[in-house]
């Protein structure tokens, strides 16, 4: 992705120890959604500060967006703002989970982001502090009439040598 404002040139950071510049952008990215949460439109601002170190480089500030989950008892959508602290190491030779790569003279912050951001997302919001569940017209508790007979449940024939079964004492 040329020109992104998230893949950044890193020669002239890395000519001198302790040189830094700062990026501060709103994003959008695909793919950031875990099954039903996600980040509200892919969009996450950054404002971060890249700095030249001996082992590479490193990228520190904050990232802010907006997650929608469902809600954990009506499953409506919870949508709630999110800020969280970045820092994070860029290497020519990273350490895998532990550190970023830096290829070609560029650092790539896109995975970094969508991986923090949803990391971020709430796990079981509720919509309401007093939120009482799904709402009974739309989702009955018994999809049934209440006078209806309960059937006889359905018997497996190939357990009914056990109904002959006796136990003395």
């Amino acid at each position: 992705m040329v020109g992104s404002p998230l893949l950044v040139d890193v020669v002239e950071l890395q000519r001198r120890t302790g040189t830094r510049r700062t990026l501060n952008a709103e994003v959008e990215l695909d793919d950031m959604a875990v099954g039903e949460r996600s980040v509200v439109d892919g969009r996450v601002t950054v404002d971060l500060v890249l700095e030249a170190v001996t082992e590479g480089i490193v990228a520190a500030g904050s990232l802010a967006g907006v997650s929608r989950v469902p809600c954990r008892r009506c499953l409506e959508d919870v949508d709630s703002a999110f800020r969280l602290d970045v820092r994070e190491i860029f290497e020519r030779s990273p350490s895998e989970g532990e550190t970023w790569p830096i290829d070609d003279e560029r650092v790539d912050l896109r995975p970094v982001i969508r991986e923090l951001a949803l990391l971020a997302l709430p796990l079981a919001p509720l919509c309401r502090s007093d939120c009482e569940g799904p709402d009974a017209e739309r989702f009955p508790a018994r999809p049934e009439p209440e006078d209806a007979v309960e059937a006889e449940p359905v018997r497996d024939a190939r357990w009914a040598v056990l109904d002959s079964l006796t136990f003395d004492e």
